[in-house]
């Protein structure tokens, strides 16, 4: 379901800026440095979306857009941290884009961060799994 929202975003922009649809992106992302960068990106994301939702998961959303923002000009890839998102880049011929061809390495480059992430917060709060269930609270839902 992301994948499908994030791919019908890029039809939109596109037709906003009056480009094709979609096209596939000639835009090369590939190398170390921006590999490096990706697992940076996400291994923030994850940071950022661990540490605000143990205590104030009603800023996750505000925070996530705040990170995503920042990222965006302090990392080499421009903090895709998503594979929907990597994904759906891929379609777009403009500087946002990625090559199709380059899209699985920064998908394992995402991969790498949000493990290395999720073992850092494993680590550094040990009781996760026994208080995990009371961090997402459900909504009940009222009729109007």
């Amino acid at each position: 379901m992301q994948c499908a929202g994030a791919i019908a975003g890029v039809a939109l922009a596109n037709s906003m800026f009056g480009e094709p649809l979609f096209a596939w992106s000639t835009h090369v992302r590939s190398g170390a440095p921006q590999l490096l960068s990706e697992v940076t990106a996400t291994f923030g994301l994850m940071g950022v979306i661990w540490g605000c939702s143990r205590r104030r998961s009603d800023a996750v959303p505000f925070a996530v857009g705040a990170y995503i923002t920042a990222a965006y000009w302090f990392t080499a890839s421009t903090s895709f941290a998503n594979p929907a998102v990597t994904i759906a880049r891929s379609l777009t011929n403009t500087f946002a884009g990625i090559r199709p061809t380059d899209t699985a390495g920064f998908i394992a480059a995402q991969i790498v961060g949000a493990t290395l992430a999720t073992a850092l917060f494993r680590w550094l709060v040990p009781t996760l799994p026994d208080t995990a269930d009371r961090v997402v609270v459900p909504h009940t839902q009222t009729r109007v």
